[in-house]
């Protein structure tokens, strides 16, 4: 017995020491490249290096997937200024909470910096997921009656719901029949499922193996290409394809009006759908979070959409569709959406890689240095918001904040990002967010039941999906 252990122990402290070994080696390693880079002349930003191998990665990952994923940024930033750098994910980085160096970063894509996305990522969006697309998409919904999800009319009065569930589900039907064309509710709910897989895995260990999350995200990944390929090959089988383009969606379109190879467009529509999921869900998700623990809030909100839908009835009582003038007619959601994305914005950090040598404010980014521009540590700047982290619609309203909330031209607010990779979706998706509002607040009405709180790794998401029990409003005039 005391031999067995003994050899155990023997086993462990070896391990133990070739462990220790090997942490020193690559520390000093990393040293040495380090060294090699400031005697070329880069003057890298001040910053600690963290534990040896494992940098800052620990705290980085402790603040990311708490409530206040800014945490670990805003405690650099005192000590080193907005622009710091430290050891993440094995190498060297640069990150910045420094409004006009984001700015910087953004608008000089593919010129200066790159992107540079985990091999998760960019496994599963594809190779040509990660792109620049045209943003007319939404433009061509103007002019159209804006119709809400079938969802909501199977709830229950009493009925106990996963908000997140709902709204991711809501999102990726609205996502797929926009993009593929009118589906079948049992496919929506198996694309939902799907989705939901392939998100968790994006930004997780690529251990292709049973057990793991991206396993289960690329098997995701599989069925969903073979059904956006099938649906590629049903159309093409059609035999007046003109008259069966509207049936598609953007895919039909994609198909008649590009010389586009399959596996591109299948990469194009992924993209698109993971965008929207993720960007449309989460804030819809986080917009009710918000509004139910700011009763004031809430019924302003309720106030502007009952008047909204007290006007939009036909003669015989029936709601009619929101249209492109109504969405534009709705100020204060409007700003709950805006200060939602501010406070739980999806896009809290960007990843970019140095192309060349940078030289900014007097520093060296060295090329094949990781940049990391923390758009959250912006946001939730009380220098820049002041009560910064209170969820406060009413700053929008303000016409002193017009400026700011330019969220396409704003070095200080940039929820959809910028530059060149500047989300083109971005004005459908507050579209869609704003038709979600409109249809749950006027025809329900909710009770939280379990605590929950907001967490942002792997995912965006609210750790116990926000239980509720929703019981229907009958069109009663105001939240009681």
């Amino acid at each position: 017995m005391w031999e067995t252990s003994y050899g155990v122990w023997a086993s462990l402290i070896i391990a133990a020491v070739v462990f220790i070994g090997s942490v020193l080696f690559l520390s000093k390693f990393e040293l040495i490249i380090n060294k090699k880079k400031l005697e070329n002349g880069s003057k890298l930003p001040p910053g600690g290096r963290g534990w040896p191998l494992i940098g800052d990665g620990l705290n980085w990952y402790n603040a990311v997937a708490s409530s206040h994923p800014p945490t670990y940024v805003q405690q650099q930033v005192q000590r080193y200024g907005k622009i710091f750098s430290c050891s993440l994910f094995g190498m060297r980085a640069v990150v910045s909470a420094d409004p006009s160096f984001n700015r910087f970063i953004m608008q000089n894509e593919g010129k200066l910096f790159q992107s540079s996305y985990p091999k998760s990522f960019r496994d599963l969006v594809g190779k040509n997921g990660v792109i620049t697309v045209q943003g007319d998409q939404q433009r061509k919904l103007h002019g159209n009656r804006l119709q809400h999800d079938e969802t909501f009319k199977n709830f229950r009065d009493n009925q106990v719901i996963l908000l997140q569930d709902v709204c991711r589900k809501v999102a990726i039907n609205l996502m797929v029949n926009q993009l593929l064309g009118a589906s079948k509710e049992r496919e929506e709910d198996e694309m939902a499922c799907l989705f939901s897989d392939f998100v968790d895995g994006c930004l997780s260990l690529p251990v292709n193996f049973p057990g793991f999350a991206y396993h289960t995200a690329m098997k995701a990944r599989q069925i969903i290409v073979t059904k956006i390929k099938t649906t590629i090959e049903m159309h093409r089988q059609q035999e007046d394809r003109t008259s069966k383009v509207g049936n598609y969606g953007l895919l039909g379109r994609l198909i008649e009006e590009e010389s586009l190879p399959d596996d591109t467009i299948v990469d194009f529509i992924i993209n698109l759908i993971f965008a929207g999921n993720e960007t449309t869900a989460k804030t819809m998700l986080f917009a009710v979070f918000y509004l139910t623990q700011s009763p004031c809030a809430m019924k302003q909100l309720l106030d502007e959409q009952q008047i909204l839908r007290s006007g939009k009835r036909d003669d015989k009582g029936e709601d009619m569709f929101i249209t492109w003038q109504d969405y534009k007619q709705m100020p204060f959601t409007q700003s709950v959406i805006d200060e939602t994305l501010r406070l739980g914005g999806i896009a809290i950090w960007l990843m970019r890689e140095a192309i060349e040598d940078v030289e900014y404010q007097g520093y060296v980014v060295p090329k094949g240095c990781f940049v990391v521009p923390f758009l959250s540590a912006v946001h939730l700047d009380e220098n820049l918001y002041e009560g910064s982290h209170t969820f406060n619609p009413w700053r929008w309203m303000d016409p002193l904040n017009q400026e700011k909330r330019s969220w396409r031209n704003s070095p200080i607010y940039t929820p959809f990002g910028g530059g060149a990779r500047f989300c083109p979706g971005a004005e459908l998706a507050r579209l869609q967010i704003a038709l979600f509002l409109h249809y749950f607040v006027t025809s329900f009405r909710w009770t939280q039941l379990k605590e929950d709180r907001m967490s942002f790794f792997p995912s965006a998401r609210l750790v116990n999906g926000f239980e509720i029990r929703i019981s229907r409003r009958d069109d009663e005039p105001e939240m009681k």
